[in-house]
Order: structure tokens, then C-alpha cells, then sequence
């Protein structure tokens, strides 16, 4: 654990604030979901919740049929990191903190084709070979939690198919959260 040297006092109503800067740097929003978490030494630990990253092994299982169905690499988000990936190296893309512009798309719910909308988006900073051909956010309860990205190598460009297996995955995973 990282000291910050930032104290805070506690309110009349049990709140602490939460320093812009560490929201800022940590992409903590107003309204995110933090889970708390107590220590056997007394810490308060808060964590940010991210409901698609409890599907773990099944969002594992569902990415690697969308990369055998497809035959491109596939992986799923959370708002801020890719929770599932297949058909790409896992090392390049798995718990690695999603890019600026993929972010932008999940934040404005819109859906994403490299065809059609002629720009290469990363989905990961750093990663130079890949890029996202399709993107498609997922919606629960009216709030976007993450998204369904297919991954294209230079050069690779997706088809129809990739876009409708996106909206597919992404819709049925969205009904799923609802629960």
C-alpha cells in the first residue's frame, strides 16, 4: 500500500472525501460504486466495483468463443481495464488500463466501426500492432459498464460479422448484469 501523506476528517454523516487528484488519477467518477474492505490492522480499504469484472471466468469462456467464431482476437472491458481477452497476446492486453479513446466511446454509448469511421483507435496505450476494428459498449440499466472490442492487426479489417457478434455479446452481456 502507497501513503499519499493526504489526511482527511470524517463528517457529522460518516463521509470522507475523496481528494480530485486521486479521483483524477485513479478514474474514479462521481456515482462509481467503491467496495470497502476492512484489514485484521484496522485499514479501510476502497476499491473501485466493477460489476463485469465478476464474470471473470465466463466473460474468459465468451471472448475466446468470439475469437474462434471469428477468427480475429477479441477481448472484453470494464470501464477501466480489459477484464477477458483471446486471440491476441494476453500479456499486451489482460488487466492493462483501457485507452483515452476507447474510453471516450463507452462514455458517449456509441458503437465503434474501423470501417465506417475511418480512424485506428487503440485499445490499450502502447500497443502498436493492434487496434480496435469494432467497438460496442455495454449497457446495463442504462449505464455503460464496459464494452465488447474485436482486435485487428495492422492491415486486418473487420467484417459485418464482427459487428453483429459485437452487439450480440454486448447486448446479451448487459441483460445478464441486469440480472
Amino acid at each position: 500500500m502507497k501513503a499519499t501523506g493526504i489526511v482527511r476528517r470524517i463528517d457529522d454523516l460518516g463521509r470522507v472525501v475523496i481528494p480530485k487528484e486521486l479521483r483524477r488519477t485513479l478514474r474514479i467518477r462521481e456515482g462509481d460504486p467503491l467496495e470497502i474492505y476492512t484489514t485484521s490492522e484496522g485499514e479501510v480499504i476502497f476499491k473501485k466495483y466493477s460489476p463485469i469484472g465478476e464474470l471473470g471466468d465466463f466473460a474468459a469462456s465468451y471472448v475466446e468463443t468470439l475469437s474462434k467464431t471469428s477468427g480475429f482476437g477479441a477481448c472484453i472491458t470494464d470501464r477501466d481495464n480489459v477484464i477477458a481477452v483471446s486471440g491476441v497476446p494476453r500479456k499486451d492486453f489482460l488487466e492493462k488500463p483501457v485507452s483515452p479513446e476507447l474510453e471516450a466511446f463507452m462514455n458517449e454509448k456509441s458503437e465503434f466501426n474501423m470501417n465506417t469511421d475511418n480512424k485506428r483507435i487503440t485499445i490499450v496505450d502502447g500497443t502498436v500492432d493492434y487496434n480496435a476494428g469494432v467497438i460496442v459498449p455495454i449497457i446495463s440499466d442504462g449505464d455503460t459498464i464496459g464494452s465488447v472490442v474485436f482486435v485487428m492487426k495492422n492491415g486486418e479489417k473487420p467484417r459485418e460479422v464482427e459487428s453483429k457478434l459485437a452487439e450480440t455479446a454486448a447486448g446479451f452481456l448487459g441483460k445478464h448484469m441486469e440480472g
